[in-house]
């Protein structure tokens, strides 16, 4: 197979994700979700959660055993849970960036959030539920895999379920639509479930038209890519590098942004601390224009 590592490495990952939304999928229909309080607020596991990182894991590294994959239910090793998915051809028809064409398998880090949006999972809300597995190199969010395994799970019970958006930067991303906003409207969408007193000081001074509250990082990120809301707003250190990572760098594959509060670059470095201590602000665009309506009281609470 002639094609990039990185390229290999997404084409798979899409597959993968697609193996791991139908489980995702099964374990809601067969109404066992095994849900574990894990401390804290709303911080939940499922046996979805699990099952799919295993199955993420084992997946990949079967055909990639130096990539360094990070999980956020810290999964080990079942090779058994190999889906064998194989490779996703649109991916591998696409000519690799030329920055990428090197690239091997140890100098790319994968982030792995198995079910984005778990408290959601659990509740119904199935529209804010994702799968990501995103690729740093460098440091850098350069690719990434959304899925959604419950998109159009709303249209009727003959509707085709899931969908799957994928990018890398310097190629573009796939699979996702985007409808202009109107001028001067500036929807804000932020946290349903660990907001507090900063992330609301945060929000207000931004006069917004309209503050929207959802589950998710990777929902959220997406509601800003194909222009459902303006800017996805947290000043909170609560979001996790595998909840950032693949929709940076979608982001990044269509000219928006994802930095911490201060506009400052997020690292995804294989060794380095988890907690995104700066918070969270993404745009599709005018991004220093968010950045800079971010009041002192956040940016002096919040460091990166």
């Amino acid at each position: 197979m002639s094609s990039s590592v990185i390229l290999r490495v997404l084409a798979a990952s899409v597959r993968i994700a697609d193996k791991s939304a139908s489980l995702v999928r099964e374990i809601m229909s067969s109404g066992e979700l095994g849900i574990v309080d894990k401390g804290g607020q709303k911080n939940l596991q499922t046996k979805a959660d699990t099952s799919v990182e295993k199955l993420i894991r084992a997946s990949l590294l079967s055909l990639f055993p130096k990539l360094n994959v990070i999980g956020e239910e810290d999964e080990a090793l079942d090779a058994t849970a190999d889906a064998k998915a194989g490779f996703d051809d649109d991916v591998l028809n696409k000519s690799s960036p030329p920055e990428y064409s090197k690239l091997t398998e140890d100098q790319i880090v994968v982030w792995v959030d198995p079910l984005d949006g778990t408290a959601e999972f659990t509740e119904g809300l199935l529209d804010h539920v994702t799968i990501l597995i995103g690729f740093a190199v460098n440091g850098e969010a350069i690719g990434g895999v959304i899925n959604q395994p419950f998109y159009n799970y709303q249209a009727g019970s003959q509707a085709k379920l899931g969908r799957t958006i994928w990018g890398l930067v310097g190629l573009g991303a796939f699979g996702w639509n985007r409808s202009e906003p109107p001028t001067g409207r500036r929807i804000l969408i932020t946290t349903r479930s660990h907001s507090n007193e900063l992330v609301n000081l945060c929000l207000s001074s931004m006069s917004p038209t309209a503050v929207e509250r959802q589950g998710g990082a990777g929902n959220k990120a997406l509601r800003v890519i194909e222009g459902e809301a303006d800017a996805y707003v947290f000043a909170s250190p609560g979001c996790k590098k595998w909840d950032t990572c693949a929709p940076e760098a979608i982001l990044r594959a269509v000219g928006g942004q994802l930095t911490d509060v201060h506009g400052s670059k997020i690292r995804y470095d294989k060794d380095i601390k988890f907690p995104n201590t700066g918070g969270v602000i993404a745009t599709y665009r005018d991004h220093q224009t968010i950045i800079n309506l971010v009041p002192q009281k956040v940016r002096d609470e919040l460091k990166s």
